[in-house]
């Protein structure tokens, strides 16, 4: 093991990051300062333009999580050589709580049924006492106060063994995990649901928190092959990270595809069947006016692109062919995102905005700037873990 470690730098060295910090950081400010601007004069268009970029970020977030969560649950092996990376991934999760605090000065914005003149809908006194600000707020403070914990926890743990290799980290890890997999299914679910959902209080599905869920595991797995990919190009994780890997991530960014398409498939069957209307109206507006082009973009670039792309066992074990998919999926997913909160503004059709942009640009740049200056902070993958040297000889 100690020989692996020799032929790669363990830490990451801040002069491969350059000027990119500052970069992101002044790109950071400046969306934020021009996306505050703009919501002086269109708090509409913010308010929806900003919980599409923080959701978008949220999920990559959640998914490293929930991949840290499944690591520790199975006792996996071959993937301790990327878990240091989902868990700076994961990490960010604390950072995208103080990022939501500007959705709570747009709240009615977003949430009609916080605005007076649908107190009295006989549809929000049904979903009452669940509708209420009071409760609304606590949960997010919950999902938040969770996903801060976990990640945090896990993490640190992680990196305490990286000082003395003690096997008991392993298994407090493995502890934490089993408590937590039913809260990370609970958040996720009822967080897509209050925040995405809650967009229109009528609408509801069974199926909402399990299709974000799939669109959120897959998202994460695509991050994830670019950021190991760019290190490796920078000279890390040499005789660490092999095809061997790449090959299981493939496989897994595979299933996922199909898996959301099983999911969207399935939720939008049982409504058409159906035909209640409370149920169609999500469907409707998404399937009419320039809207329709977006939703079959989705299908056919979501699902089929993908799936024909990583059927063929050959394309899973090049990295720079599953980095070209991984960034397809992310465009994908990025509008997905898009086709959920969106039309609920623009209910006639697509109407870009720069504020848009802008959102992810300043959502965006905070992350990567905050993930740059932590990565340094701990070795780039678990050194003393026990199950490292079957991961780094691992043979798929």
């Amino acid at each position: 093991m100690s020989d692996h470690h020799q032929d790669s730098p363990q830490t990451f060295d801040y002069k491969h990051v350059g000027g990119r910090f500052l970069g992101l950081v002044a790109t950071a400010l400046v969306a934020y300062i021009a996306v505050f601007v703009g919501a002086g004069y269109d708090p509409a268009q913010f308010a929806f333009s900003y919980l599409f970029a923080f959701t978008f970020f949220l999920t990559i977030c959640m998914g490293g999580l929930f991949w840290i969560l499944v690591h520790h649950a199975v006792d996996a092996e071959w993937s301790v050589v990327v878990r240091r990376q989902l868990e700076n991934i994961a990490s960010l999760l604390p950072v995208l709580g103080l990022l939501f605090v500007p959705l709570v000065f747009v709240a009615p914005q977003l949430w009609q049924w916080m605005r007076p003149e649908n107190a009295h809908d006989p549809l929000l006194l049904e979903k009452w006492p669940y509708l209420t600000p009071a409760f609304f707020w606590g949960r997010a403070a919950f999902y938040f106060f969770f996903f801060t914990v976990a990640a945090v926890w896990l993490r640190a743990n992680s990196i305490l063994q990286d000082k003395d290799g003690a096997p008991r980290y392993t298994v407090f890890n493995r502890r934490i995990t089993f408590a937590s997999l039913p809260l990370f299914a609970v958040c996720l679910t009822f967080g897509a649901i209050d925040w995405l959902m809650g967009l229109d209080y009528h609408w509801f599905s069974t199926m909402w928190g399990v299709y974000i869920f799939a669109g959120t595991a897959l998202s994460s797995l695509c991050v994830l092959v670019l950021l190991i990919t760019a290190l490796r190009g920078a000279g890390y994780f040499r005789n660490i990270i092999s095809v061997e890997h790449y090959h299981i991530i493939g496989k897994l960014m595979f299933a996922f595809t199909v898996f959301w398409a099983y999911i969207g498939f399935s939720q939008y069957m049982l409504i058409w069947y159906a035909n209640i209307p409370e149920e169609t109206i999500y469907f409707l507006r998404r399937n009419t006016e320039s809207w329709q082009i977006l939703s079959t973009a989705l299908v056919v670039g979501h699902f089929f692109v993908p799936f024909l792309l990583l059927l063929p066992n050959p394309g899973k074990r090049k990295p720079a062919f599953l980095c070209g998919v991984a960034v397809w999926i992310l465009l994908m997913h990025l509008l997905d995102i898009y086709v959920v909160v969106l039309p609920a503004l623009h209910k006639a059709g697509v109407a870009l905005s720069w504020m848009d942009f802008a959102c992810l640009a300043a959502v965006g740049c905070t992350l990567a700037a905050v993930f740059l200056k932590r990565l340094g902070d701990a070795p780039l993958w678990p050194l003393r873990d026990p199950r490292l040297p079957n991961s780094i000889a691992l043979k798929n």
